[in-house]
């Protein structure tokens, strides 16, 4: 290896990005004249296309840098460049004599066109994912420069080839929520791995995030958060815009993750959004005001925890309704013959944690309705109002909890708290980010409470 190979290299584990740089350059020598048209023909176009597995990367190469010339008249064209499988990464077309990449197009082989993001100053674009191996690509660049008749405009073309990833397992991803349908606006977007990445594979978490694509019409910003090794969460920086249609799909499938592990095929999930519902529940007040769209719809007297077993209090999402459940003290630790026990079938439960935190009917408490907290933690109401709320509400609409006494709603452990960290802490616990954010969390004795 020559010094200047010896100083390319990748952090961590591999090369897991690719540079394309496209060099366009002109020859200094003219035609002879032409008797016939009395004019000299001009030079002839030269584009030379590096291409560099190493450039965002540290470590020792092993993807050496490779030159493609491409010739032409208005059109330069060149022989198709094979990428090996240390340079299975996100493509990076750069521009590196004067002039900008006034349109950059590639597309994979069924005419499918792969996104990128182009640079401030238009000399660089991006992919915004990996490629997939064992595939063809085709690159369209146009180049615009200046010229002695003004702005010179040039197609470059070149093709590009990706070698099939070798034989074992896959790295696939399952999303959620489920694909079709409409949620409320608290919904977040989940991504579970097939296969962990360690926190300290800073490289590889990077490679997974960058390939799990979320597209939203209308656009919104989001961010995704490493929960845990296997599993990330995607929100938007507030609650998604009422009647949202979001696309998230993996573009893993033949990426190199780490090692010998490559991305392979992970169904895609698209679903919407409805109106903006949100539950907001007065714990001083004794009260639950339901909106749409910012407008109230209803207001009603409840009873939440009692000292003891105070109700959650932040902002939960709606995970699932159920018409009717049995609800027991000893599922939850509470001993049978404490005063504390409980064993009710209860109706038009509305679920916000996944240790049993519901709205409820609860008709055995209406004196109270309005006026004391007597509950285990759940949010109580009469049966009219339960019903209705049950027939309001579906599953990722909002409920927040205000002015209460009880412990703020955790991000990850007991349902979807994750409206509960800031938008700065969100950001955090992405792998691009310079530190991950340890999530709130309460103790196990609180995700366990009683929920009646």
């Amino acid at each position: 290896m020559s010094d200047a190979s010896s100083r390319r290299h990748v952090r961590g584990w591999g090369a897991l990005s690719l540079a394309v740089g496209a060099v366009l350059v002109s020859t200094a020598a003219q035609s002879p004249a032409d008797p016939d048209a009395g004019s000299f023909a001009a030079p002839e176009p030269t584009a030379l296309v590096t291409v560099d597995g190493c450039s965002a990367a540290g470590g020792l190469c092993s993807a050496p840098r490779r030159t493609v010339e491409l010739r032409g008249g208005r059109v330069l064209t060149g022989e198709a460049v094979t990428l090996g499988d240390q340079v299975s990464g996100p493509v990076e077309l750069a521009l590196r004599t004067p002039g900008v990449l006034a349109d950059v197009t590639v597309t994979d082989q069924r005419g499918r066109r792969v996104a990128g993001v182009p640079s401030i100053d238009g000399t660089r674009w991006t992919s915004a994912a990996p490629l997939t191996a064992g595939a063809r690509y085709a690159a369209r660049l146009v180049v615009e420069r200046a010229g002695a008749q003004g702005r010179d405009r040039h197609v470059a073309r070149l093709d590009l080839r990706t070698v099939a990833a070798p034989a074992g397992e896959r790295l696939t991803v399952t999303f959620g929520p489920d694909d079709g349908g409409t949620y409320g606006v608290g919904q977040p977007v989940t991504a579970e791995l097939s296969h962990p990445v360690p926190a300290d594979e800073s490289q590889a978490r990077r490679v997974v995030e960058r390939a799990l694509l979320v597209r939203t019409e209308p656009h919104v910003e989001g961010a995704w958060y490493w929960v845990d090794s296997d599993t990330l969460h995607y929100r938007p920086r507030g609650y998604w815009p009422a009647r949202t249609t979001v696309r998230v799909r993996s573009a893993l499938d033949g990426a190199r993750v780490i090692g010998g592990l490559y991305g392979g095929r992970s169904r895609p999930v698209t679903f919407t959004t409805g109106a903006r519902i949100e539950a907001v529940t007065d714990v001083s007040a004794l009260t639950t005001t339901v909106f749409r769209d910012g407008e109230p719809l209803r207001t009603f007297p409840v009873t939440t925890g009692k000292a003891g077993y105070r109700t959650r209090g932040g902002t939960k999402v709606v995970l699932g309704k159920e018409p009717l459940v049995r609800m027991r003290g000893d599922s939850i630790g509470i001993a049978r013959g404490n005063s504390d026990y409980f064993d009710l079938k209860v109706r038009w439960a509305t679920r916000v944690t996944w240790s049993g935190e519901y709205l409820h009917a609860a008709p055995w408490s209406l004196d109270a309705q309005g006026s004391e907290n007597v509950s285990h933690g759940c949010t109580g109401m009469s049966t009219e109002d339960a019903a209705w709320l049950f027939s309001t509400v579906r599953e990722g609409d909002l409920v927040r909890v205000v002015n209460g006494y009880g412990e703020l709603m955790t991000p990850f452990d007991n349902g979807f708290g994750d409206w509960n960290l800031s938008w700065p802490e969100w950001r955090r616990g992405s792998a691009f980010a310079s530190g991950t954010a340890a999530p709130r969390s309460g103790s196990a004795g609180a995700a366990l409470r009683p929920t009646l």
